[in-house]
């Protein structure tokens, strides 16, 4: 076949294709364009493949350079000119050599074989597609080409490609998404732009339908938004957003794949990423309904975080996302999956950012609302994690806490669940307790009702074995008791505790646990206005029990009486004949407090303001207040208000006296291990100091021994 090429074109021909002078090689050209155009008008299509083959034998494969960019590449474009209309038929021999060339060493060949494919693709056209796939290959690597003269060719022949596969019905989309996938990780800026331009191009061709394989591209153009280069940014916006429009206007969208890809991009680290991630993961809320609902945990999880960003945009963007996610009321016929959203509220707990952590709060009322039943099957698991986040620095995240534990509560068993774990917590932390007990006990008694939340405290309380907590706890709760206005109303209550059968019980049901501190016991007592038995409370103390945690606490006590809220007991002693009792009371505190302290002095102060009668001023005592002090129990006289019988005292007198006694017995114990443990220590201590020291007496300071003295 050589043979019969060489035949047809005379050597001389041959040699000016590979001439160095550009005249020579063009004029061969032209004389083998004239050859194969008188071949083809002949219909000797063998000839002319027996010329093709020649010069991809002896030029387009030659080892000379010259000969692969001169003559081969020139010489197979000058064909494809001369078979005009007929060149479809022998591009399976014309095209190949010309891509292999776009592999070749040499800068030259790769630019000639650029200019040969582009002269070849003029004359073909359309037919040109069935090599597509194989031509944006080699023009993806030449769009980085390190020779810029190449890539100058490349850029040529690549808008000519573009203008030919727009006006084609032959180009396959399908054919074509798998090359481009395998290439949108590319990290090289020339080839992100080849990309980017291709699929701006191909969005633009009516019959195409690239937003129906835009999941299995789109990661790659979010990639791109964060190119240094800001070129490659703006292509790669630009390219979104006119998908997004086409999202708003198509019926037809793939939601679920593509919203796999906006949450992981929402994570990026930058910022602008985050911002379109965001921005269309909102408009996927608005526009995905039910496709979208299996995504509602993956969704939230990309955009909670996004609520504490930086970047004020992705703040407002993501806030809004959240508010119209949670308005969508879904049910689990429809693959709502309300464990994986918990699962996702409950790692935001934990976030560093407060946004957040609120946010995930409100995502727990929602579901608690909505979906109780189900809710409450995973309680379990999230119980803890909202009780411990009840440790949150921030007052806001504890307040919204306290209101989804109260939702919980509704029911009476997650009721005293609820407050056994909280009085378990308490014993935990101790610092939880003194910092934010009061927030946490006042919030939960606005939200469940203040004497239900008592009630049950004082339940619990009251077997709690670990003395000195209880102790401490009942403190607590008496002083939130004594101060709060939240708990107004369980005062009043407690005020009418002789007469009235609410106030009785609520008192005989705090009392137990109030037992656990004697300071308390006594506030008790002065806020039911029980001041007789106030006074036996007081007489029954013995001398372990005014230590210092004692004068503390009688401290504050003498300091509140001071307040508002005892402001009735005050003004009863503007009738000391009628309440004796409670000045017998107050003298009993009186004459516990050191002479020296402020509390001493501010209760002394307030008792020399009682105004006393005449006939009490004129006693032959020398102390005007001695016939109060001397009153006795027996009689109406003794008593502050009628029906002081209502309530057995006696009987509980003998209850605070026992469990004082626990207490007494339970310090003593502490003691006593105490000393045990150091002397423990002690004799250790002796010991290792024998031992240390044995060793080292001089022999001179030994005692002789028996045998030494015999002998002397």
């Amino acid at each position: 076949m050589a043979a019969d090429a060489l035949a047809i074109i005379p050597g001389a021909v041959l040699r000016n294709l590979a001439d160095k002078l550009y005249e020579k090689r063009k004029n061969a050209a032209l004389e083998i364009e004239g050859i194969v155009k008188q071949l083809s008008t002949a219909g000797e299509h063998e000839k002319i493949a027996a010329v093709i083959g020649l010069l991809t034998s002896d030029f387009a494969m030659s080892p000379q350079a010259n000969h692969r960019k001169q003559g081969g590449l020139i010489g197979l474009a000058a064909v494809t000119v001369g078979l005009t209309s007929e060149a479809a038929q022998h591009l399976e021999l014309i095209v190949p050599p010309v891509l292999n060339a776009f592999l070749d060493q040499d800068s030259r060949v790769r630019y000639y074989a650029c200019e040969a494919l582009y002269n070849i693709a003029k004359v073909v056209r359309g037919d040109f597609i069935i090599y597509f796939n194989k031509i944006f290959d080699a023009l993806c690597k030449l769009s980085a080409d390190s020779d810029a003269n190449v890539q100058s060719a490349a850029h040529l022949l690549d808008r000519l490609v573009k203008d030919i596969v727009t006006e084609s019905d032959q180009f396959s989309i399908e054919e074509f998404i798998p090359l481009l996938r395998e290439r949108m990780n590319v990290l090289n800026p020339y080839v992100r732009q080849f990309l980017v331009g291709w699929i701006t191009v191909l969005d633009s061709v009516p019959d195409i339908d690239m937003l129906g394989f835009l999941p299995d591209f789109l990661d790659g153009l979010f990639n791109m938004l964060s190119d240094n280069s800001h070129e490659i940014r703006q292509q790669a916006d630009a390219a979104l957003s006119e998908f997004l429009q086409e999202i708003k206007n198509s019926p037809n969208v793939d939601y679920g794949r593509m919203a796999e890809i906006l949450v992981r991009r929402a994570g990026s680290d930058d910022e602008f990423t985050r911002l379109t991630s965001i921005t269309w993961i909102n408009e996927f809320v608005k526009l995905g309904g039910e496709q979208l609902v299996p995504y509602y945990a993956d969704i939230l999880g990309a955009i909670l975080p996004c609520i504490s960003d930086e970047e004020e945009k992705i703040r407002v963007v993501a806030r809004e996302t959240n508010e119209e996610l949670r308005a969508m009321k879904s049910d689990q016929t429809e693959g709502f999956d309300i464990g994986a959203i918990l699962i996702i509220a409950e790692r935001e707990l934990n976030s560093e950012h407060e946004a957040t952590r609120i946010e995930a709060l409100h995502w727990f009322s929602t579901l608690l609302v909505r979906n109780r039943i189900e809710f409450l099957g995973y309680l379990e698991g999230i119980f803890e994690p909202l009780l411990n986040a009840l440790s949150d620095p921030s007052d806001a995240v504890v307040l919204l806490v306290l209101e989804v534990h109260a939702r919980i509560a509704e029911e009476s068993h997650h009721f005293r669940h609820l407050v056994s774990y909280l009085i378990r917590t308490f014993h935990n932390n101790h610092v939880l307790l003194e910092r934010r007990g009061a927030l946490i006990v006042r919030r939960l008694c606005v939200l469940l009702g203040a004497e239900k939340v008592y009630r049950e405290f004082s339940t619990i309380l009251e077997k709690e074995g670990d003395l000195d907590f209880a102790s401490t706890m009942v403190q607590a709760l008496n002083l939130i008791l004594l101060t709060s206005a939240e708990l107004a109303e369980l005062r009043s209550l407690l005020k009418k505790s002789l007469v009235d059968s609410r106030g009785k019980d609520l008192f005989l049901s705090l009392y137990p646990s109030w037992c656990h501190s004697p300071m308390a016991t006594i506030s008790l007592c002065l806020l039911a206005q029980a001041y007789n038995h106030a006074s036996s409370v007081i007489q029954s103390l013995g001398e372990e029990d005014i230590n210092v945690k004692f004068l503390v606490q009688l401290d504050k006590l003498i300091r509140l009486l001071e307040t508002p809220v005892f402001a009735y007991l005050r003004l009863q002693l503007l009738e000391p004949g009628k309440h004796t009792w409670l000045l017998k009371t107050l003298y009993g505190l009186l004459m516990l407090l050191p002479q020296q302290s402020a509390a001493f002095k501010i209760l002394r102060t307030r008792l020399k303001t009682v105004p006393f009668s005449e006939n009490l001023k004129r006693t032959s005592s020398a102390n005007p207040y001695s016939q109060i002090l001397q009153v006795t129990e027996d009689g109406n006289r003794n008593q502050d208000t009628p029906n002081y019988s209502a309530i057995n005292f006696p009987s509980r007198l003998q209850q605070f006296e026992s469990m004082q006694q626990q207490h007494r017995d339970h310090l003593k114990n502490q003691l006593q291990s105490r000393k045990s443990a150091s002397a423990a220590v002690l004799t250790q201590e002796i010991q290792r100091y024998e031992e240390s020291h044995s060793s080292s007496v001089p022999e001179i300071s030994r005692p002789p021994s028996r045998a030494s003295r015999v002998i002397s």
